[in-house]
């Protein structure tokens, strides 16, 4: 098995977690940090025992020895970022929210074009928990019968002292929003991966608690039309004081109902009786199968899932689970929210 070396770009508080879900990897070692911010990656690297440092990330790209890159910093540098690290011959895996605006995602989109064999992922972890890919075999297999509504709510909390921590936070020039981009984005993705493309929406947003810190959002609504028909609610809000992290999702079908909070079934109930009764075993050997996975060491769930995918796609030549192209369409969606908001018009994507 040819080892492979990692660099990781951004040394934030994202960053220990792709370097601790590489480590779990075997044949896999991390030989670079970086971050711009003298001293940052410096830190991280001495708590780690990760051998090399730079504040300028083509340092990294330029050494030949780097097969693969994560891409750890603000949402508005990915663009260029991943185009650079694919120009240079790098596999690549960036942090959500792929880019802050349609203009940074096409650059990255062409740089892949023009290296189509390099591996490109985007970090949506969500996707790789059991009881996820569960329901959404369910919903696309038609269990629900024709599904009529679904909605989305995430409440959460994000303090002044969270925004004031990192100057990128809360702008639109560099976060590109607030909780929609940042902390509500994976919910928003699992839609997509429930339900499929988006074909339009129309959304709303207001700056209720943080005004005096941020100028971008604390708080959304949208309705979003899905190509299958569908129209389906979302809010989300990082005000949340009462309840710091809370989510939950609604479908109701012809036949069948779920309440899903915290990617757990919470209320069901269909036609049927069958899989009504048996819904609740099969969540709970979701759960076993997570925790026997994470016992492994390996194809665990969440983040270090998704980096041993992208691992095996580089070793094996193939897509990853959840590609640098679909990633984008997520981002697009965001984008066309806040794009909606501002014209108060509906948009199609």
């Amino acid at each position: 098995m040819k080892e492979i070396k990692c660099g990781i770009i951004g040394s934030g508080v994202i960053a220990p977690v792709h370097l601790e879900s590489y480590r779990k990897v075997p044949g896999v070692t991390v030989q670079y940090l970086c971050d711009i911010v003298p001293g940052k990656a410096q830190s991280m690297a001495d708590k780690y025992g990760v051998p090399r440092t730079c504040t300028d990330y083509q340092d990294i790209l330029n050494d030949p020895e780097i097969d693969c890159v994560s891409v750890c910093t603000d949402h508005a540098s990915h663009g260029q970022i991943v185009a650079d690290a694919l120009d240079k011959g790098k596999h690549v895996i960036c942090e959500k929210c792929l880019t802050a605006t349609d203009a940074q995602l096409e650059i990255a989109l062409k740089a892949h074009k023009r290296s189509p064999k390099l591996i490109f992922a985007g970090v949506f972890q969500h996707r790789f928990e059991p009881a996820n890919i569960l329901l959404r075999q369910m919903l696309r297999d038609g269990q629900f019968g024709t599904l009529l509504t679904a909605s989305l709510n995430v409440a959460c909390l994000r303090t002044d002292e969270y925004y004031n921590s990192d100057p990128w936070r809360g702008t639109w020039a560099q976060e590109g929003g607030s909780v929609l981009i940042n902390q509500a984005v994976h919910h928003f993705d699992l839609l997509r991966y429930f339900l499929g493309d988006i074909d339009s929406l129309c959304a709303s947003y207001s700056n209720l608690v943080h005004q005096k810190t941020i100028e971008t959002e604390d708080t959304i609504n949208a309705i979003l039309k899905f190509k299958n028909g569908m129209h389906v609610t979302f809010c989300a809000t990082s005000g949340s004081f009462a309840v710091p992290w809370r989510s939950g999702f609604f479908f109701t079908g012809t036949k069948g109902y779920l309440e899903y909070s915290e990617f757990k079934p919470v209320f069901w109930k269909f036609l049927d009786e069958k899989l009504t009764g048996e819904l609740g075993k099969k969540f709970e050997e979701c759960e076993e199968s997570k925790a026997i996975q994470a016992g492994k060491n390996y194809y665990g769930t969440g983040h270090p899932a998704q980096i041993a995918d992208f691992i095996d796609a580089i070793r094996e030549g193939r897509a990853p689970f959840v590609t640098g192209e679909d990633s984008g369409e997520t981002a697009r969606a965001v984008h066309a929210c806040y794009e909606s908001a501002r014209s108060g018009k509906w948009v199609q994507l």
